[in-house]
């Protein structure tokens, strides 16, 4: 009895080496486990390299949350990686800052780039007083834009808000220029205000976005003068740490259903942050609002409103064709436009969007070229806490890490398709479990028969 009582453990501990066999050997991923895999290059000190992800390569990717990427040596083992995909949307990241403004007067006939001003500020750069350098009479005087104090901010500059008096309405366009001394300026680009009376209704836009980078004192000046209104709110949003970039894709086709609404599909779920509409007829004017989700199963949420426009001002157009989105996660956009402004026509316009990069950084082990792989719809996520791959980690150590790119360099490099991962059933999973089964329910088949046969007679 004793004998046979061994058998059945030794059954039993075959069925259980087998398991655990098997599930370390799928454990055990390959390249050839997903099916798409580019190059990789790197440049710069290791071992750590980091790496901003393409939006082709992240398109590539079978799971939303990039759980499916990879990284190979040339041996096919993988490496330690963590990813970074910070939001520009996080609230506990920006400060809404109201700050004081400057009116910039000059002669009406000026032809200077700038007014010329006499400012005084206090010991710690806070503004106290701006005057224009020569005096003007009464009634030469013109009001070229403002000068902005932001010198208690001491976080890169986002974004700016502005309101001003309703007696001025229509679209406002002055050009941005940011300085730490108030002598030397540097251009941030152009911005664009609206305030209009539409059918009814009043259509604004009060933001304008900011390169995110630190400046004490910004200077609005209006394209043409005496245009620049009386301001009644100055606002700037910074952050306490800058972003990751947004990458942009290529330009998809949308489909129309019905007069003044267009819809677009998405390659898959995406956390989209920004999209821009193709305004390819001049002097089109259009409210709109814009409405996403994740499959057609769901109902449509609103996600932003606004106004789109490109209209023909002084010889020159001036365009508003974005709108900023939460970055929620969706498959499908719908833009709803009021038709009062004659609309974007029949046919839905083209429409590009934006996702915020998503920066890799792995350890590099074994021998190189490395490869990067995605497209595995049932992995598990394996990437690591960057203070955990980077021991010593600081956002200052970060920047000085090796990079990587894709391809050599190659922002949109074309996929390489390896052996197709199936995103239904797993049948490599299935069969090997089956066998297992059949083995294990041989063995105790076996075991019962050796209980129920008798014992022999000595």
């Amino acid at each position: 009895m004793s004998q046979k009582l061994n058998l059945v453990w030794l059954g039993i501990a075959m069925g259980l080496a087998l398991t655990v066999s098997a599930q370390e050997t799928r454990a055990q991923e390959t390249p050839a486990d997903f099916a798409t895999q580019v190059p990789l290059a790197v440049s710069g000190e290791g071992p750590w390299y980091r790496l901003e992800l393409p939006l082709a390569a992240q398109l590539s990717a079978r799971q939303a949350d990039l759980s499916d990427v990879r990284v190979f040596n040339a041996v096919g083992a993988p490496q330690a990686y963590a990813l970074s995909q910070a939001s520009a949307q996080a609230d506990d990241n920006r400060t809404l800052t109201d700050v004081k403004w400057f009116p910039l007067y000059d002669s009406a006939d000026a032809t200077e780039h700038a007014p010329n001003v006499r400012v005084q500020a206090n010991a710690n750069g806070t503004l106290v007083q701006v005057q224009p350098s020569t005096e003007l009479e009464v009634g030469e005087e013109a009001l070229r834009g403002w000068l902005l104090d932001a010198s208690a901010i001491k976080a890169p500059l986002q974004q700016l808000i502005l309101d001003w008096t309703s007696e001025r309405d229509g679209f406002q366009r002055f050009s941005i220029e940011a300085s730490d001394d108030l002598q030397h300026w540097q251009s941030w680009g152009e911005g664009q205000l609206a305030r209009l009376t539409f059918a009814d209704e009043r259509v604004e836009q009060h933001e304008v976005s900011l390169p995110g980078q630190s400046a004490r004192y910004l200077r609005l000046l209006w394209d043409t003068p005496q245009s620049a209104p009386t301001l009644t709110s100055a606002q700037l949003q910074s952050v306490r740490s800058l972003p990751l970039p947004l990458v942009w894709s290529h330009a998809l086709d949308g489909s129309s259903v019905k007069a003044g609404e267009y819809t677009w599909q998405l390659p898959r779920v995406l956390n989209v942050e920004r999209v821009q509409v193709e305004l390819s007829q001049p002097n089109s004017l259009a409210p709109v609002i814009l409405s996403g989700r994740r499959d057609s199963s769901l109902p449509w949420q609103p996600l932003n409103n606004g106004l789109l426009y490109r209209l023909t001002q002084s010889g020159e157009d001036v365009v508003q064709n974005q709108l900023q989105l939460p970055g929620q996660a969706v498959q499908q956009l719908k833009l709803t436009v009021d038709e009062r402004g004659g609309g974007l026509g029949a046919q839905a316009p083209t429409l590009k969007f934006a996702v915020r990069a998503t920066q890799l950084v792995f350890l590099a082990r074994g021998p190189g070229p490395f490869r990067l792989a995605l497209g595995n719809a049932t992995v598990k996520a394996a990437s690591l806490p960057l203070s955990t791959l980077i021991p010593d980690y600081s956002a200052a150590k970060l920047a000085t890490l090796g990079q990587a790119s894709v391809d050599g360099g190659a922002s949109e490099p074309p996929m390489v398709s390896t052996v197709p991962v199936s995103e239904g059933i797993d049948w490599k999973k299935f069969g090997l479990w089956a066998v297992l089964l059949l083995g294990v329910l041989f063995l105790a088949a076996m075991a019962f028969s050796l209980l129920r046969k008798p014992p022999a007679n000595t």
